[in-house]
């Protein structure tokens, strides 16, 4: 349907629909190493950032505090990623936001500015308290800020009136030792970044595998012959990857790629080590075919390949038998679902899926990799499922070369969880925590993000405690987060470097900097390691070199264990002790989970050591003891008139929250983040053009209308009816309440929005 126009024209229509005027670039090449340079010496990092970058991802060095993409075993001096250069020169910086900065700064100041110029004032260097009398913040010492921080959750009405948050950069030493302070002061209040990305992939696994993580290793990569990518930007996300998918296209491996837009790294890639490709401009092809789904129609396409797998019998009987439950639920669910519902949904032909679906059927060994474009949607979780769905037709899970692949985001954000992050323990878990350490954890569930605001905007959370992560910003509906922590008598910030988090300050509200994943941990003169779990369950370990960016930092573990001592004077755990050998906190591990038994001698090896994984093996924890396949009906998404679907993005120039920069190499922009990028016909009947600038109105389930001000229109190759702009800068749009089904994630994914022009009293 042609949309109808909802504002006043600012521009006459065009008579013929415009192209975009731009065509992505390759990926990586020589711009990605020219990116990198000029990256180390903006920050002041040339010697220092070099020097790590060689110990970047090694198996004496440590680990990029990027994304989870695993290493190789046969690491090169090399493995690192324009992304991971960025990663560290923003880490090894020489700019320092110290005491001084903050003596000139007010929280007036500070707020005024955008995300971008607060992660370029540097380091923070010691720790701070909000002073609302002078409205800035000022240096207290250490043991201070400890004394405060306890005080104030002893004086709480319960434990549940406090929340404590955790970034997936956190290392496996300090998420145990978080969660492990969190439950013996008695709650279970464990928000994390999974409940924002993965959550939806954890869960929907967990009902058809028995297994809320991947399935695969590196090395399947080298046997598969065929790779599904859905709602998945590699090149921008996790550059690394795009080695194995042109090592896999060049021995003859099919890819189907499935993205509203098309992205650099999913078309082309030259490897910035092979020097001819770069000197003959020669790139590699990545999709061998490229279906651009609507914004929410994954679920749509994926049911019609299942569709055309089983009316051309091309199945694993087998498998099917002996290995799963459900195929006549999930034959009835296909049979009721029809190709013009497919196809208005998915905006995809029946010629197109046969095409996807034909690789699938002639492919002997199949993964599919996804990320938070299928993650974060209202019907996330199943369509997670019929991914799984999928693979488990054509018994493509537990073969050599086949599985299932979320690719997760920062690179211990799995890690994490396996340490007990969650605010849904485990029984067997919290059973072995409590006669490892002799307390009696909190049964009781938890708040996940999503409901961690809600409770402290109702005055039910007073105190809030983030390990890592810039909390304000990650989250939807951005105002309210704001508000929400505003409302708090305690924030507390663990962080390295300023943030939007900071800038909305509790009663009491304190920043804690701590060190960086390549800086040294020196506990009484011994180096000290931490370790990691990358997206295919590899753990290894990470030990930073580098000299701390300031005397007075601490690591997070020792921040923990110092926290927990203040905090629990009755506790039997000898914080400071496991704080001083990260080689004793291994132990305790140890001891609570299994798959971690001989911990410190299984960490010596290169590489680390796999804590494998049942569904691999096709042991099915599911109540079945088998493999599920699940249904759910189509929900189509509900656009009224003129609205358009929006769907938030990474720039090429950030890492989550963080911006390094305020370009965009892979889409051609260039010093600009406020961009909204629209197919040219969808503009033209709504009067716009190209570089028009835009007011976007968002509207949740209830009819409650948000606004994000003053985006410059860019013209895109997006289907009808789709468009897409960068996150923070549209989390405002996202409405609390907007969750997927199950996960409770926020839905970034598919936001019904209008564009409005703005006036020239408002430019």
């Amino acid at each position: 349907m042609r949309m109808q126009s909802v504002c006043s024209p600012t521009t006459n229509m065009p008579a013929q629909p415009e192209k975009p005027s731009r065509t992505p670039p390759v990926a990586g090449g020589f711009a990605a190493l020219a990116s990198s340079a000029r990256h180390l010496i903006k920050e002041k990092a040339v010697v220092k950032g070099n020097a790590a970058l060689l110990r970047l991802n090694q198996p004496d060095g440590f680990d990029c505090p990027g994304c989870a993409w695993p290493e190789p075993f046969d690491t090169s001096r090399f493995e690192y990623c324009e992304n991971g250069v960025k990663a560290i020169a923003a880490e090894t910086t020489g700019k320092k936001a110290d005491a001084d900065f903050f003596a000139r700064h007010t929280l007036a100041d500070l707020s005024a500015r955008d995300d971008y110029w607060l992660e370029q004032q540097g380091r923070l260097t010691e720790p701070l308290r909000f002073d609302a009398e002078t409205n800035k913040y000022m240096p207290i010492t250490w043991n201070e800020a400890f004394a405060l921080i306890a005080a104030e959750l002893r004086a709480l009405p319960c434990p549940d009136a406090a929340a404590f948050y955790t970034s997936g950069r956190t290392s496996n030493e300090a998420a145990f030792l978080y969660q492990l302070f969190v439950r013996e002061f008695g709650t279970n209040n464990l928000p994390d970044c999974s409940n924002m990305c993965h959550e939806s992939s954890g869960v929907a696994l967990t009902e058809t595998v028995g297994v809320g993580k991947g399935t695969i290793t590196l090395e399947d990569f080298e046997k598969c012959d065929a790779i599904f990518i859905l709602g998945q930007n590699p090149g921008t996300n996790h550059p690394r990857m795009l080695s194995e998918l042109e090592k896999a296209r060049k021995r003859g491996c099919e890819i189907v790629t499935f993205n509203p837009l098309r992205e650099a790294g999913l078309i082309h890639f030259t490897h910035p080590k092979n020097v001819s490709g770069m000197l003959t401009g020669t790139a590699s092809p990545i999709s061998s075919l490229y279906l651009q789904v609507k914004i929410g129609g994954d679920l749509a396409a994926l049911k019609g390949i299942c569709k055309i797998v089983i009316e051309k019998n091309a199945l694993d009987h087998d498998f099917i038998r002996n290995e799963t439950s459900g195929f006549e639920d999930l034959c009835a669910d296909l049979e009721k679902t029809t190709w013009p519902e497919i196809a208005a949904v998915s905006g995809l032909s029946r010629d197109e899926l046969e095409t996807a679906a034909g690789i699938f059927m002639r492919s002997k060994s199949v993964i599919a990799c996804w990320a938070m474009g299928l993650t974060q949607h209202k019907q996330a979780v199943a369509t997670i499922q019929y991914v799984s769905n999928l693979l488990l037709l054509g018994g493509h899970i537990g073969r050599p070369g086949a599985g299932l692949c979320p690719v997760r985001g920062h690179s211990n954000v799995q890690g994490d969880r396996t340490m007990g992050i969650t605010e849904k323990p485990g029984e067997e878990f919290l059973t072995r925590l409590g006669r490892a350490f002799a307390f009696e954890p909190p049964r009781a569930h938890g708040l996940d993000v999503v409901d961690t605001i809600r409770a402290m905007a109702a005055g039910k959370v007073k105190a809030f405690i983030a390990m890592g992560g810039n909390f304000a910003a990650a989250t939807p509906d951005t105002l309210l987060t704001e508000r929400a922590l505003r409302q708090c008598r305690l924030t507390v910030h663990i962080s390295t470097k300023l943030n939007r988090s900071h800038l909305a300050p509790g009663e009491v509200s304190l920043i804690l900097p701590c060190l960086g994943r390549s800086e040294r941990d020196l506990q009484n003169g011994i180096a000290q390691s931490v370790t990691v779990e990358d997206s295919m369950s590899m753990v290894h370990a990470s030990r930073g070199r580098n000299a701390p960016a300031s005397a007075m930092l601490l690591s997070e573990p020792r921040i923990v264990a110092e926290l927990a001592r203040h905090t629990l004077p009755d506790s039997k755990t000898p914080w400071l002790e496991l704080a001083a050998d990260h080689t004793k906190i291994r132990d305790r591990i140890a001891e609570v989970l299994p798959a971690f038994a001989d911990f410190n001698r299984k960490i010596l090896n290169p590489g680390g050591f796999y804590l494998g994984n049942t569904a691999r093996e096709r042991r099915w924890l599911t109540p079945e003891k088998k493999a599920v396949f699940k249904t759910a009906p189509l929900q189509p998404p509900r656009l009224e008139n003129g609205e358009l679907a929006l769907m938030t993005i990474r720039s090429h120039d950030q890492y989550n929250t963080t911006i390094y920069g305020l370009n965009d190499r892979y889409r051609n922009i260039k010093n600009e983040r406020r961009v909204l990028f629209i197919r040219p016909d969808d503009a033209g009947a709504l009067g716009f053009k190209n570089g028009a600038r835009v007011d976007i109105t968002s509207r949740d389930e209830q009819g409650v209308r948000r606004e994000a001000k003053d985006f410059r229109l860019e013209y895109y190759d997006i289907p009808q009816g789709c468009v897409a702009a960068y996150f923070p800068e549209t989390n405002l749009l996202v409405s609390i309440d907007s969750v997927a089904e199950k996960s409770n994630t926020p839905v970034s994914k598919l936001i019904p929005v209008l564009l409005h022009a703005r006036s020239s009293k408002t430019v």
